[in-house]
């Protein structure tokens, strides 16, 4: 314990320098002067807003070349991806304010994702490519207001990439690398990644197509595994878009997903010849109609999933759903703006597995029956006021086939005041969270059952941000979140197993802390702190102290150097025994990691190299029990723009 209080002293004593750093340089932070969507859907000043946001950059993105977009996202305060340090077709569990998969909602481009034929109604970061993300903003608390069910303890806002303003650009981007653990030090080179992006504007027509592949394979899934399981992903995305006018913008776009990957048998914890492939369609419209003071918007998707089991239970899920989202924008004032909109979903999914005594896939979870549509008006308001006051409100009428009508509703307020070295603003906040079970939870002959209650969230937020103009910024957010109705797996005996809601009420809380420093004009620190206290029956592999630390420093205009730091406190974890039939709980050890990055500019910013040395100290830990990590790896790129 000793240890987790020097290191948090130790980051706190250095963002706070800012109080007595003498502003010695012009030198700006985007990020100190950067603009937020996601909490109200208006293009808000950071020191308007009333949370703390996570707004991760094109320039961010482009510093972290190499990782995946959970392992970006992973870095953010609050966030825990569970997986994402293993082998690379390792299933990816997020944890956030001890909260689960189903209280995370993923929105692509503003649209919300989820897959149908998952557990938790899911998104699956793996089906991304990070080549083809322009920026990522990262909003936690519940945000059913303005996104619907499953925006109960964050919403990741991913956008891709916009089309460059001349007629023609095409980026190609090549990394190529290890993929070890810690017991092998043959720095074999098995990891493969590639991406090309074409794209201009002509006119009144814009364009852009994105390729990209990645083949990663030499690490087992398992820790005592002997033979490699590969990963294999493929990118397609087309993005189009047309000005009518000054006033009229229509924009299409479609995409394909697919990854393939080798897994192990989790039970016994040995090699097997398993595989699980998934596969995305998606489509969607996006036209955009402005008028005085306003916009009338509307955001339509299809999307499409296929995934196959392929093991000793072998299984094959179809799933689709429509998402479609009219909202107007209208600015009554420069202090007051409405967003007044309906959204519409329907989701249905399919299934098919081997019945006991069979030799061929059957159907067991019939479309026509797992099905449900979802239609909600919803309303939401900012005030922004002279003398620093700002609130931002909402109210959400949720229609649900199967479970009829729920309000959620958020008040958020905050108070800016502004001094001789930047402001101070305070904030607070009280918001509402409806989760619906999924399809699967409700309809899967086995486990499954139809009398299952929505999960509801309650979230109390209040902290304060201290901004130092372009110097620095400090932030501690303070969070308690009621969780009622809470959905989980229950052992009826005899080996009987069935979704059921729990009758106890859990209640998780803590804070996040974050500060981002300029030190000098070259060299930059950004930290953040994570503590989580949750009941024992939500503590599974969440860390009740979380660190990170990226310092940064570049030499000149073309070279940068990065360290990151990354300390993991004591998990629990589950494990099956075969001797008792039931799940022991296991303590996985804390863990600190520190990677190292470089990257350097030439031919006037056309191409980029840079390299990445992961896990320094090629420290030995556990993600999850039983299965594999990174050890030290060594990546090596380049980025050329023509």
């Amino acid at each position: 314990m000793n240890k987790k209080t020097w290191f948090f002293g130790v980051l706190c004593a250095t963002s706070l320098l800012g109080y007595s750093q003498q502003q010695t340089d012009s030198t700006k932070v985007e990020r100190l002067e950067e603009v937020v969507i996601t909490d109200s859907r208006f293009e808000l000043n950071r020191e308007q807003s009333g949370k703390v946001i996570t707004r991760i950059t094109r320039q961010d993105i482009e510093n972290l070349k190499g990782q995946s977009v959970a392992e970006i996202i992973n870095n953010t305060v609050g966030i825990e991806i569970n997986g994402v340090k293993s082998n690379a077709g390792q299933n990816l569990s997020y944890y956030v304010r001890g909260g689960r998969n189903r209280q995370v909602l993923v929105l692509i481009d503003g649209i919300a994702l989820t897959d149908p034929s998952q557990i938790a109604n899911d998104y699956d970061l793996r089906l991304l490519n990070v080549n083809q993300v322009e920026s990522i903003e990262v909003l936690k608390g519940a945000s059913s207001t303005l996104y619907g069910s499953g925006a109960a303890t964050a919403v990741i806002n991913i956008n891709l990439k916009e089309s460059a303003k001349k007629p023609f650009e095409v980026s190609l981007r090549s990394i190529i690398g290890t993929n070890q653990s810690q017991d092998n030090d043959n720095y074999a080179i098995k990891n493969f990644n590639n991406a090309v992006t074409f794209n201009g504007t002509l006119n009144k027509f814009s364009y852009l197509a994105s390729f990209g592949n990645q083949f990663t394979n030499g690490l087992s899934a398992v820790e005592n595994g002997e033979e490699p399981d590969a990963f294999n992903s493929y990118n397609g995305l087309l993005k189009l878009g047309y000005n009518f006018s000054d006033a009229f913008i229509f924009k299409a776009y479609g995409s394909f997903d697919k990854f393939k990957a080798d897994f192990d048998d989790g039970f016994l914890f040995q090699d097997a010849d398993n595989q699980s492939i998934s596969e995305q369609f998606r489509i969607g419209i996006s036209p955009e109609f402005k008028y005085n003071n306003g916009s009338i918007t509307l955001n339509a998707v299809y999307n499409d999933v296929i995934r196959t089991i392929e093991s000793s239970f072998p299984s094959k899920f179809y799933a689709n759903s429509f998402v479609a989202d009219l909202f107007n924008k209208y600015n009554f004032s420069e202090t007051f703006y409405t967003v007044v909109g309906l959204n519409a979903q329907q989701n249905e999914m399919e299934s098919f597995v081997i019945p006991f005594g069979s030799n061929e896939l059957e159907q067991s979870i019939n479309p026509d029956e797992a099905t449900f549509t979802i239609v909600d008006p919803y309303l939401n308001m900012v005030y922004i006021s002279e003398f620093g006051l700002n609130v931002n409100a909402g109210l959400r009428l949720n229609n649900h086939s199967e479970y009829g009508s729920h309000v959620v509703y958020n008040i958020n307020p905050s108070y800016r005041k502004d001094f001789n070295f930047g402001y101070l603003k305070l904030l607070a906040s009280y918001s509402t969270a409806y989760i619906t079970p999924s399809l699967y939870q409700l309809f899967e002959p086995a486990y499954g059952n139809k009398e299952l209650q929505p999960e509801e969230n309650a979230t109390i937020e209040g902290g304060l941000e201290v901004s130092f103009g372009d110097k620095a910024i400090v932030s501690v957010v303070y969070f308690n979140r009621k969780e009622t109705n809470f959905i989980d797996f229950i052992d009826l005996g005899n080996f009987v197993y069935q979704y059921k809601n729990v009758e106890d009420e859990f209640t998780a809380s803590g804070l996040e802390f974050t500060a981002n420093y300029n030190i000098t004009k070259a060299l930059s620190l950004n930290a953040n702190v994570t503590y989580t206290k949750v009941p024992e029956d939500l503590d599974l592999r969440i860390p009740e102290l979380k660190i990170n630390g990226q310092l940064n420093y570049r030499l000149g205009k073309a070279t940068l150097f990065s360290l990151a730091y990354q300390y993991n406190d004591d998990r629990n974890d589950m494990v099956y025994n075969s001797m008792t039939f039931e799940n022991d709980t296991v303590v996985l050890e804390s863990y600190n990691l520190l990677d190292f990055y470089v990257s350097h500019s030439i031919l006037d910013n056309k191409l980029t190299i840079f390299a990445n040395l992961d896990n320094v100290f090629n420290e030995d830990y556990q993600e999850l029990y039983g299965y594999s990590t990174l050890g030290r790896n060594i990546s090596l790129g380049l980025n050329l723009t023509l």
